[in-house]
């Protein structure tokens, strides 16, 4: 943690200073530099020096890790300039950090400076779900801006640059990019906005299915991901902040990275300066001298790779461009969080067993000529890519008297994609579905076992679920009907374990009435991919509709 501390002076009470008519004259030319103030007949020696007899004067400010040494170096030079009367302490913390503090009510500060407005809107959600009222923050405007850039190793440059480099190629596929987690990191949730903006409006499933993928794997920390950047398999940028990107290179002259500009446009973090608590008397001024302190400095800001509040102002650093590049837009604090719900629901940490249909109807054909099972099969390898590896999957198939008297066969336990060895076992098992085909569809046997097979090794830290795929309805006579299935499933429910059984119904056969009522009964949801094209999508649609369950729109 950064700190900038001056040792106090004793302190002594204030001295009233008489003023003679001679020294009038001698006093207002004092009055006017600003280092006295007349009150009442006397002199407020507020910004006085220490041998005048002034009280020492406390500023605490916090500062996001990211400007706090800049933050550090002008309150030197405040503290100078008050001739010992006032000593600043700047705290360096994680904006995220700070933020659940104020939301808390355990920061005890005059002035924050996060890397961004959103922290104010996180701040004051997280406090109304603790049942506190907002936190009293008074945004004075922001001291500085960086733009959200595409960091990459100086080694793939050439390849990166080979087309033009845009957030499209990123929603697309067609440029790998690294996203630190966004619950903890501004510069990540303001590239998510910028990732959105250039998203189609007529379909959500393209900005779901780019978070899906970026949340993939997530880097601990930029550092890690500025790290990792140059060892990757494929050219690969990080979505960071330029003045991120700038202390790194500061710091790694030999190896710096270089910042490549999106030229379809981004958005830019804002630093606001921030008084907390009550804005009244001497702390009320101190707190807007500071404030006049960092905006009358912007060569500090300018070394250390922040831009002007306008987006303006030249850079002298190595890997990024010297002139400013595209004005960013605004940022919409509303927007981020919105946007943040859904990264949290999207890479939700899960437990997930994937049933599917090997009926003999599955080797029917799509209308788009291929066989129902060669489609399932694409979808599921696209799927399978999307997956982080924390999420914990094991594959059931299904059909009825697959193994013995039992409609189900257990060919992968659930464990962890991260481990190469399983999650190849699953490509296997995949890839042998089409020799598998034959019988018929037993579903509500299945149904029932699955999400008993899930309760017995249940995790609490984990979204535990069942995702079922089929093309049919159930025609096991020899089993259970839909009534009884229900029933069983409302009791597992009232076991506080939730298993929700997530159904997809594939083609024109599907029972969707009795898959919406199994699906309700257990806080799940039915999706229906009609078109060979609509099961991708629907996958997606299961994954980032986890939130809403069971009455997504």
């Amino acid at each position: 943690m950064g700190r900038h501390t001056v040792e106090a002076a004793a302190k002594k009470p204030v001295r009233p200073l008489v003023i003679s008519a001679i020294a009038a004259a001698a006093v207002i030319g004092v009055v006017s530099t600003g280092a006295y103030l007349w009150v009442g007949g006397h002199l407020n020696p507020l910004f006085a020096s220490a041998e005048d007899g002034c009280e020492t004067e406390d500023l605490v400010v916090v500062a996001d890790i990211s400007v706090a040494p800049v933050v550090e170096d002008l309150a030197e030079v405040f503290d100078k300039s008050r001739d010992g009367c006032v000593k600043t302490e700047v705290r360096a913390q994680e904006a995220a950090d700070t933020a659940a503090l104020i939301a808390g009510g355990g920061l005890n500060a005059d002035i924050w400076i996060p890397d961004s407005s959103v922290w104010l809107d996180r701040a004051a959600a997280t406090a109304q779900s603790l049942g506190r009222n907002a936190p009293q923050m008074k945004s004075k405007g922001s001291i500085a801006t960086s733009p959200i850039v595409f960091a990459a190793a100086a080694s793939q440059t050439e390849q990166i640059a080979s087309e033009p480099v845009t957030w499209a190629r990123v929603l697309g596929g067609s440029l790998q990019a690294l996203l630190p987690d966004p619950e903890a990191s501004a510069a990540s949730l303001a590239g998510l906005l910028a990732l959105k903006s250039k998203s189609s409006p007529d379909d959500p499933r393209q900005f779901a299915g780019a978070m899906i993928a970026l949340g993939k794997t997530i880097p601990a920390s930029t550092g890690a991901a500025f790290s990792s950047v140059s060892t990757m398999n494929q050219p690969t940028v990080v979505i960071s902040s330029e003045r991120l990107v700038a202390e790194y290179n500061l710091k790694n002259g030999s190896e710096p990275l270089s910042a490549a500009y999106p030229v379809d446009g981004s958005v830019a973090l804002d630093y606001p300066y921030i008084a907390l608590g009550e804005l009244k008397g001497t702390r009320a001024k101190l707190i807007g001298a500071f404030e006049g302190t960092l905006r009358h400095n912007p060569k500090a800001f300018r070394s250390a790779g922040f831009r002007a509040l306008d987006g303006t102002g030249e850079l002298k650093i190595a890997g990024l461009s010297m002139t400013p590049p595209t004005p960013a837009a605004g940022l919409d604090g509303a927007a981020q969080v919105e946007i943040l719900r859904q990264w949290g629901v999207l890479t939700l940490r899960s437990r997930m067993l994937a049933v599917i249909d090997v009926s003999g109807s599955m080797e029917e054909p799509a209308d788009n000529g291929l066989r129902r099972i060669d489609v399932f099969q694409q979808a599921a390898l696209g799927a399978m890519q999307k997956f982080s590896g924390e999420v914990e999957m094991g594959v059931w198939v299904f059909s009825t008297q697959r193994n013995g008297d039992l409609d189900y066969e257990d060919l992968v336990p659930i464990g962890p994609l991260a481990d190469a060895g399983h999650t190849q076992q699953i490509a296997g098992v995949i890839a042998s579905l089409p020799d598998r085909l034959g019988g018929a569809t037993g579903l509500y046997d299945t149904t029932l076992a699955a999400v008993q097979r899930v309760r017995e090794t249940y995790d609490p830290e984990k979204i535990n679920s069942v995702l079922i795929i089929t093309d049919g309805r159930n025609e096991d006579d020899n089993g259970i009907d839909l009534d009884t299935l229900l029933a069983e499933l409302a009791k597992i429910a009232e076991e506080n374990e939730p298993v929700p059984v997530i159904m997809i119904g594939f083609g024109p056969d599907t029972d969707m009435d009795a898959m919406q009522r199994i699906a309700k009964s257990t806080g799940g949801a039915a999706y229906s991919a009609f078109h060979p094209e609509d099961l991708g999508v629907v996958l997606v649609d299961a994954l980032s509709q986890r939130s809403c369950r069971p009455d997504c729109g």
